[in-house]
């Protein structure tokens, strides 16, 4: 499923104008580097990737009537000399958090770049 959810993603991104320089997906969560217009809401755009795959998910495989993307979502925008490292960091995304789970990871990236959050609902 996850390589035809990738290439679902990009149609989709295609649609909205929206380029997905790199994609990634675990069992729980998705990466993705974008490359977004100055007029275009990243808020927007996420919803838009969400509902349209969620949509998608369901009508695809009717087995995972009960999937749901979570209601929030993580955000952050990265300077041109960064975008190599998180490509890589994206391509090599499941060998990573075999090591680091993804909900520590996100906690200790957003304490670290001093990003205030609820503890108690960052992942939401």
């Amino acid at each position: 499923m996850r390589e035809k959810l990738l290439a679902y993603f990009q149609g989709i991104a295609r649609n909205e104008g929206v380029i997905i320089l790199k994609a990634n997906a675990v069992d729980d969560h998705v990466h993705m580097l974008i490359e977004i217009k100055p007029g275009q809401s990243p808020s927007e755009v996420v919803r838009k990737l969400k509902a349209n795959s969620s949509k998608w998910i369901h009508e695809t495989y009717p087995n995972l009537k009960g999937f749901a993307w979570q209601s929030g979502y993580s955000v952050f925008s990265v300077s041109l000399s960064a975008v190599p490292g998180v490509v890589k960091y994206i391509e090599n995304q499941e060998e990573h958090h075999r090591r680091l789970p993804f909900a520590e990871e996100l906690k200790r990236f957003i304490e670290r770049h001093q990003i205030r959050f609820n503890p108690d609902h960052y992942l939401d």
